[in-house]
């Protein structure tokens, strides 16, 4: 049967109708409560924060940078770290080398005791001692020696001095005669009324113990009656001792010889040493010139047991010089072109000291000597480093050089810095270190 296409138009028209109404909708689901939400933990927030660590950035899509930028943020990190530690122990190290000069030495140099001028000052010490040794004697024989002492003569008559020859008699409050050694000459006063005095060596006339004796008082038997007597005398300066007459065990000569020269090494080495020990700081006293003055040798008895005792007494007499005024007088006479810079003598105590006309000399009395010092010197200039650091204080690496002009006495240089790109002195004195090269004395 033929179709009605009209109709057909209208069904599905109203299909469509049908299509479009609103279709029902069942009741919507209820919404459950939320759940309760849980307060963060210290280990979750920990690893929230480590994470962040990672997590430094995201980009704009919200992703995460890669392994290459953490990495590179590491990198930057320590690189940062490192030129901060650098410039936080930065500093610089100057090594300095100063002038030195070697020569040999052979000059005569004229000192002056306590001297004040322009003259080589120098001190002398003085220190007595005494060695003594027993030994044992042998064959006994016939012994008659005086005894000896030392007096002092007073002329209290005038001020002219008076000559008294030797073997002039003594007589000795004791009432025993004793001589003079040598011939002397015995002050006049001075000041008005002070006694003019001498010392003199004295012997017994005679040989025995009766000589021996304590302090003794003297007049002098040639004056006797005439009005010089009471007015010169003489009194002894210790006692008078040595004086022997009898059979004794005695030590040969040989021997008694050594002994007496082993006391004197002794008595001196000691009196040397105990010198030594006393010398200040900055002084020089050169082994050659200390000397030992022989005051008194004598034997004494032998004992019950055959022991027979030797003595020696002696006075050490020492030169003793300041070290910086010696450098100063070498240096003047040993370099030509010496300009007053400050400097020392490493090995100035290995100097070879001989003093001229050693013989001759009263050492209680001197007040001038002159010597001969020989030997190597080594001379060095010393450097003003607290003023030499001073100047690199703060100063860059290319005023170097010109800083080490305005020091003639220093032979070369080097100079490290840290971090080794600084161009720069530290402006701290603490960070810069300064080392002066001296030799070892």
């Amino acid at each position: 049967m033929p179709k009605n296409f009209f109709q057909d138009m209208v069904k599905i028209k109203r299909e469509n109708a049908q299509s479009s109404k609103p279709k029902v909708v069942s009741e919507p689901p209820k919404l459950s409560a939320p759940e309760p939400r849980e307060e963060p933990t210290e280990q979750s927030v920990i690893e929230t924060k480590f994470a962040s660590v990672y997590d430094v950035a995201e980009d704009t899509g919200g992703k995460r940078k890669s392994p290459r930028a953490l990495w590179l943020v590491a990198g930057v990190s320590v690189l940062f770290l490192f030129f901060a530690l650098s410039f936080l122990f930065s500093g610089a190290k100057v090594n300095l080398d100063p002038r030195i000069k070697d020569l040999t030495l052979n000059k005569n140099f004229l000192a002056t005791k306590d001297s004040v001028t322009d003259n080589l000052p120098f001190d002398l010490i003085a220190m007595s001692g005494e060695e003594s040794i027993t030994l044992k004697g042998g064959a006994e024989q016939e012994i008659k020696k005086s005894a000896e002492g030392v007096v002092i003569l007073y002329n209290t008559f005038s001020s002219v001095s008076q000559n008294l020859d030797i073997d002039t008699r003594l007589e000795g409050s004791n009432g025993k005669i004793y001589k003079t050694k040598t011939k002397v000459t015995v002050p006049g006063m001075t000041e008005g009324s002070k006694p003019g005095s001498v010392e003199v060596a004295v012997y017994a006339a005679e040989a025995g113990e009766v000589y021996n004796s304590g302090p003794l008082d003297f007049t002098i038997l040639g004056f006797k009656g005439t009005p010089k007597y009471l007015k010169f005398y003489a009194r002894s300066k210790g006692e008078i001792t040595g004086g022997l007459s009898g059979k004794f065990p005695m030590v040969a000569d040989a021997e008694k010889e050594t002994a007496l020269s082993q006391l004197k090494e002794n008595l001196k080495a000691k009196l040397v040493k105990k010198a030594t020990d006393t010398i200040p700081s900055g002084f020089v006293l050169f082994p050659n010139a200390v000397f030992l003055n022989i005051d008194n040798e004598s034997t004494g008895l032998a004992s019950t047991d055959g022991l027979v005792p030797f003595s020696v007494k002696g006075t050490l007499y020492g030169f003793l010089f300041e070290e910086k005024k010696l450098t100063q007088k070498i240096v003047e006479n040993a370099v030509p072109e010496y300009d007053d810079s400050e400097v020392y003598i490493s090995n100035l105590r290995n100097l070879v000291f001989t003093l001229a006309d050693q013989d001759a000399i009263a050492f209680k009395d001197i007040k001038n000597i002159t010597f001969n010092l020989s030997g190597n010197l080594k001379i060095i200039w010393k450097l003003d480093e607290e003023k030499i650091m001073a100047d690199m204080l703060g100063k860059q690496k290319k005023d170097f050089n010109q800083i080490l002009s305005m020091y003639p006495n220093i032979v070369s240089a080097d100079v490290s810095f840290h971090p080794f790109w600084k161009r720069s002195f530290p402006q701290k004195a603490g960070d810069l270190k300064l080392i002066v090269n001296y030799p070892n004395e």
